[in-house]
């Protein structure tokens, strides 16, 4: 009989999930864990994160093939809509060589015929050895993970947080920085467009609060400014904070602009949100007149290219510093390292690999 190569205590409901981690000094436990939030996050573990991201690269890139997580189930349960993140989590888990098994939409699961979360967790948490979780009411994801037998990841709770999307996002920059000679510590960075609903913002400004002498460019309607909290947070990690609603100036001299779209689901109708749309779009032009020739351009997808929004307009597509498509591929590594730290199999992943016997054209 095969030996299994995660670990069965974790069904015991044995998880070790850290409390905000203000000073970010302890390190947590990643083995039967859940991923629910970057307050579980120091910095040493962001560290450990990409490091074994960088491991994972050659099988994202089908230059391997491993069969580390054979047998393994991830349930994937997507209540809101989702491409990019579902298909993500379902690759990544593929990639090592895991079966998925999907939930999408409350109309197609017994949430529709008013199961509890909790009911919901106990039973699907006996099905999967990992279950990743997307949900559009703030919080679902934690109130799941407490009744779960088995360790989950946060796939975007609401307007709260997307945890792996920051770790991808701050993957993305660290990469594209070292390219530049630059460090993630004294980061420039611009955040543009729906700072209000944008979770992906929201966990990146709390991923940032573990560097030091960032520089943040908010860039908002009034109206859908950053949350307070997190701009406190900021200022109180030592960061410089500037606030904004022009677009211009305040992407003269940044790293990185980082553009979002508008979160039409959130508001009360598309009139209301319609009333933002467009405010704010990064196109060539405006790019060569007013960024530094090596600033990163940066969304976490998917952009608005209708007419009426644009926010990064598709003239941009031949500009190399844009950076949205690797952006989304760093998705993956970033996800299979997470499946194999949870589920301890970091070190079994090359002994258990061989070459791909597919075709296979270059990624890039």
């Amino acid at each position: 009989m095969a030996p299994a190569y995660w670990p069965d205590a974790a069904r015991g409901l044995d998880f070790r999930l850290l409390a905000p981690n203000s000073h970010h000094e302890l390190s947590m436990e990643f083995v039967g864990s859940h991923i629910l939030s970057i307050d579980q996050f120091a910095r040493t573990d962001i560290d450990k994160i990409f490091a074994v991201a960088a491991k994972m690269e050659p099988y994202a890139q089908r230059e391997r093939a491993t069969s580390v997580l054979n047998g393994a189930i991830l349930g994937n349960m997507f209540f809101e809509a989702s491409t990019r993140t579902r298909v993500s989590f379902g690759c990544a888990f593929n990639l090592l060589g895991g079966e998925v098994r999907e939930t999408t939409g409350f109309e197609s699961s017994a949430l529709a015929k008013g199961e509890s979360l909790h009911d919901t967790a106990r039973v699907l948490s006996g099905y999967s050895d990992v279950i990743a979780m997307r949900h559009p009411q703030a919080g679902s994801v934690s109130d799941f993970a407490s009744a779960s037998r088995v360790p989950v990841v946060n796939g975007g709770d609401g307007v709260n947080e997307h945890p792996t999307q920051a770790l991808l996002d701050l993957y993305t920059i660290e990469k594209e920085m070292r390219g530049r000679k630059r460090e993630l510590d004294g980061l420039r960075i611009a955040m543009i467009g729906d700072l209000k609903f944008g979770r992906t913002v929201h966990s990146l400004v709390k991923l940032l609060c573990r560097y030091r002498d960032v520089e943040l460019h908010l860039i908002s309607p009034a109206a859908l400014c950053m949350p307070e909290a997190l701009v406190e947070m900021a200022r109180s990690a030592g960061h410089t904070v500037q606030i904004s609603e022009n677009l211009e100036s305040s992407i003269a001299h940044v790293d990185i602009a980082y553009s979002t779209r508008i979160q039409e689901e959130r508001f009360g109708s598309r009139a209301e949100a319609d009333l933002y749309r467009g405010k704010f779009r990064l196109n060539q032009s405006v790019y060569t007149q007013h960024c530094e020739p090596n600033t990163v351009i940066m969304h976490p997808l998917p952009r608005d290219s209708r007419a009426d929004a644009n926010e990064l307009s598709t003239d941009l597509d031949g500009n190399p510093n844009l950076a949205i498509f690797r952006q989304a591929d760093n998705g993956i590594v970033i996800r299979m390292a997470l499946f194999a730290m949870i589920l301890d199999v970091v070190e079994q992943v090359d002994k258990h690999s061989h070459p791909v016997r597919w075709y296979t054209g270059s990624r890039f």
